[in-house]
């Protein structure tokens, strides 16, 4: 880059999702044994320059983008990164000012919800955004998001009830999905192929660092101030982010803009919403609110499936598809989708059943048990970071499946942890995860990126980000009922995880006998949950192996 704009170029249909000359698997995609040069080939006829991206050129048909300036590049990743800490710091920081909210406001009954409404409204809106970000732009978008997220936030602090907060924090979830889809879009869009792992793995760091860092700050705010604070602290960090969005965000310059005004597909998303909220109300609240043979558990189960089913019929037939049929037809999209799917799944494991398996267990208390679970955080970002010296050499799907094969191990080797342990031997395990899931995750969605073209990034990012949010709501509603399943058969039925998990914070209420069996229920019930995982990840692998091209088809981008 020599300091003027950066240009990216790639062949690219317009906002409709039709086929575009380097995302076809028919042709594109080399399911032969070559690996490319460089971190793929390109496509469309040109060469890969030795050890980096793919060669400059421009394709017939291509949609040109013109990224911000070196000089405007710099505050535009600032509010990424500030759009990215608010959004995640709000997944977590409420859940210590639970007690003080339900003491103020009551409604312990729903409570639950404060958490399900904010997962659900960021969930079902990600395939609506990604659409909508090609088909409009991404700033508008954003700045959409942004500001619906910081309206929410106020009025959740306005709150006088439980019902209200609810609702508030659907209005954040809102917001939230426009702002974890299009960051993430905007990010492929600043930087070309060979430069996107170091602002990838900035966002991760920022997402898992604002993530982890959530639940210490929420119990400070409450413990000298209001539990209001939790949501008010947002309002200063967004408006700095939207201050930055709105003067050096530049959008694209589109050689090619379809001749005819955009047309959205407001049945197809008002279908998409309704099918998302139904199947992940019945994932989420599903032997928590009620059984899962259950009647509200089957009609909801049933009326997701018959809503997915119109859902595709609508699909099908609109011009401008929310979702577009390409997303499943190109092989590497729907490869990574179902592998990132299995990733969702398999985090359920660490991130909701390790802190519990370090309180119960190994008898740490909240910080210190957060503690073990976070020194991933530390792995995961270099890991990625360093990412794409793997993929320049052995391309994207081979690194990927170094990284989802060590994770497999890394996983299995959990349950052989001698019993009770010391808290060193997990940390040292989350270590090593961290490390094999920064290889997993990033190649898989930089890859993606880069087959595609400005017009299809935002629905292509916006899928893989979906399909694993989607995972995670599996995995804590099948991993549940692991835990659940084996706490039944060590204890005949005697309680949950929950509840055992309660009754072993006061163990002098125990016998020592009776404490001891407690902790090795649960050390059996989590080692299950972890064979989950290692299964979960294995499936990641195999869909590598048997559905991703052996390389992916890259467009080209002049940097």
């Amino acid at each position: 880059m020599h300091g003027e704009r950066i240009s990216v170029s790639g062949s690219g249909s317009g906002a409709g999702g039709g086929s575009s000359t380097g995302a076809s698997d028919t042709g594109a995609e080399d399911t032969g044994s070559g690996i490319g040069t460089g971190a793929e080939n390109a496509v469309s006829g040109t060469a890969a320059i030795p050890g980096g991206g793919p060669a400059p050129a421009s394709t017939s048909g291509s949609t040109s983008s013109q990224a911000p300036t070196a000089a405007h590049r710099g505050p535009v990743v600032a509010a990424l990164m500030l759009s990215m800490a608010v959004a995640a710091l709000d997944s977590t920081i409420i859940s210590t000012a639970v007690p003080q909210i339900v003491g103020d406001l009551g409604g312990f009954s729903v409570f639950s919800w404060l958490f399900s409404g904010y997962l659900l409204a960021v969930t079902v809106t990600l395939p609506v955004y990604g659409k909508l970000s090609d088909t409009f732009g991404r700033k508008p978008v954003l700045v959409t998001g942004v500001v619906l997220f910081l309206l929410g936030s106020v009025l959740c602090a306005t709150a006088w009830n439980m019902w209200a907060l609810i609702a508030f924090r659907i209005v954040q979830g809102l917001g939230g999905g426009a702002i974890q889809g299009t960051v993430q879009t905007i990010a492929a869009d600043l930087y070309p192929l060979k430069e996107r792992p170091k602002i990838q793995a900035k966002l991760s760091t920022v997402w898992a660092v604002s993530a982890v860092a959530g639940p210490g700050l929420g119990g400070m705010l409450v413990t000298y101030t209001d539990w209001r604070w939790i949501f008010l602290i947002n309002v200063p960090i967004g408006l700095v982010a939207l201050l930055l969005i709105t003067r050096h965000l530049t959008e694209p310059s589109r050689t090619q803009r379809p001749a005819a005004r955009p047309r959205i597909d407001w049945p197809g998303a008002l279908a998409v919403f309704a099918t998302g909220t139904l199947l992940l109300t019945a994932l989420v609240q599903g032997g928590v609110a009620w059984d899962w043979l259950s009647a509200p558990s089957l009609a909801l189960f049933a009326a997701s499936a018959a809503l997915g089913a119109l859902t595709v019929w609508i699909e099908r037939r609109a011009a401008e598809p929310i979702i577009p049929g390409w997303v499943w037809r190109r092989r590497t999209i729907s490869a990574v989708n179902l592998a990132l799917g299995a990733l969702g799944l398999l985090m359920v494991a660490p991130t909701v059943f390790l802190p519990t398996y370090a309180q119960s267990v190994l008898g740490l208390g909240p910080t210190a048990a957060g503690f073990v679970l976070s020194v991933m955080t530390l792995s995961w970002p270099v890991s990625a970071a360093l990412s794409n010296r793997v993929y320049n050499r052995i391309g994207f799907r081979n690194t990927a499946i170094v990284g989802i094969t060590a994770a497999m191990l890394i996983l299995l080797a959990f349950p052989l942890l001698p019993f009770p342990g010391e808290p060193w031997q997990p940390a040292l395990i989350m270590l090593l995860l961290g490390a094999a899931l920064g290889l997993f995750q990033l190649p898989l969605i930089v890859g993606v990126q880069s087959t595609v073209g400005w017009s299809e990034r935002g629905t292509a990012t916006a899928s893989i980000l979906f399909c694993r949010q989607v995972g995670q709501s599996i995995g804590a509603a099948l991993f549940g009922a692991v835990a659940n399943a084996t706490l039944a058969s060590r204890l005949g039925g005697a309680g949950d995880l929950d509840s055992v998990a309660h009754a072993l914070q006061n163990p002098s209420a125990l016998t020592a006998p009776a404490a001891d069996h407690l902790r090795r229920a649960v050390a059996a019930a989590v080692d299950h949950v972890y064979i989950g995982a290692a299964v979960a990840a294995a499936l990641a692998l195999l869909v590598l192996l048997l559905v991703a091209p052996r390389r992916f088809p890259v467009l080209t981008d002049e940097d």
